[in-house]
């Protein structure tokens, strides 16, 4: 993939459909799991040392017990729906970037791999942030309480923001957002090309690793990532929760929630959540990497696959 010259052009197109489609399917797959990982980021401990969840398994339990089945899926509609041009952007602009900072030999440094990667994890927070914004007020509905959950909706929450804040106020939280989807692009994209160029190859011309190594690739690029990143994520979602529990502190900024979490829950604090957001992005990305590499996009488009850089 690195050493093919840029002689075959590049369609952006059909890279989006595949990014597209490979959110959605991964998404679907690994909600669950990111609504636990967000309840137990959000939660603070109390000054008893209290708190709702002591476990990635005891939130399970209780959220299956409150909520029920259908109350793991909450905010997966709008999540669903973003996921689409979200993965369609990163996927499809990294390998934009990859191709147009490569040599006319098709080469790229690691200092180039990991700029092509914050690249589009830049370009990613436009749709990112009121992604997770939304997703995040919807997930955490159940935690704090208070509340009739049916009337939580996307629809009325993104009108509150809009009416209190104009259309800023669906990016709160953005500096945090980029902040971990620039850093989690420079760590993860560069890794996963390592290990995709270094598996077994599909017959023919196309050059594509076999589906099951960038399902693999994908696994092993996202868990390492994501853990990298699990403290500017804690920071972001403690941000971007709008309703906190009785006793909850607010944050001022990322620094102000730097300080308060250090100060009143230590360390650790910073890692809440980061065997459960390895678990949710390692399947996350290996699937969405394999569906993203099948060339669904070129096949409905009447394109040949070519080997990209």
């Amino acid at each position: 993939m690195a050493t093919e010259k840029k002689n075959m052009g590049f369609s952006v197109l059909p890279r989006i459909i595949n990014g597209g489609i490979a959110g959605i399917i991964g998404v679907t797959c690994v909600f669950p799991l990111d609504l636990v990982k967000t309840r137990l980021q959000n939660q603070q401990i109390g000054p008893n040392g209290e708190r709702m969840y002591t476990s990635m398994f005891d939130c399970f339990r209780k959220i299956y017990a409150t909520e029920g089945y259908f109350g793991m899926y909450r905010g997966s509609a709008v999540n669903i729906l973003l996921i689409t041009p979200e993965k369609g952007i990163k996927l499809s602009a990294n390998d934009y970037f990859r191709y147009h900072l490569a040599t006319p030999e098709g080469k790229l440094t690691l200092l180039m791999q990991c700029l092509a990667g914050g690249l589009a994890g830049a370009f990613q927070i436009i749709v990112t942030t009121p992604m997770e914004l939304l997703k995040i007020q919807l997930q955490d509905a159940g935690r704090v309480g208070g509340q009739d959950l049916k009337k939580v909706t996307a629809w009325s929450i993104t009108k509150q923001l809009v009416k209190d804040n104009g259309i800023f106020g669906l990016y709160k939280g953005v500096r945090a957002t980029g902040a971990r989807d620039i850093t989690f692009s420079v760590i993860y994209f560069p890794l996963f090309a390592f290990l995709n160029d270094s598996g077994p190859r599909k017959p023919g011309t196309s050059g594509e690793a076999v589906f099951w190594w960038s399902l693999i690739s994908g696994l092993l690029s996202g868990m390492t990532a994501a853990f990298s990143v699990t403290p500017l994520d804690v920071i972001k979602t403690r941000l971007q929760a709008i309703k906190k529990a009785d006793g909850e502190k607010e944050f001022d900024g990322i620094f102000d929630c730097i300080n308060k979490t250090l100060k009143y829950e230590g360390p650790k604090a910073f890692f809440k959540g980061g065997l459960c957001r390895m678990i949710v992005i390692a399947p996350l990305f290996g699937i969405a990497q394999m569906v993203y590499f099948m060339g669904i996009g070129e096949r409905i488009l009447g394109i040949e696959q070519k080997k990209s850089v």
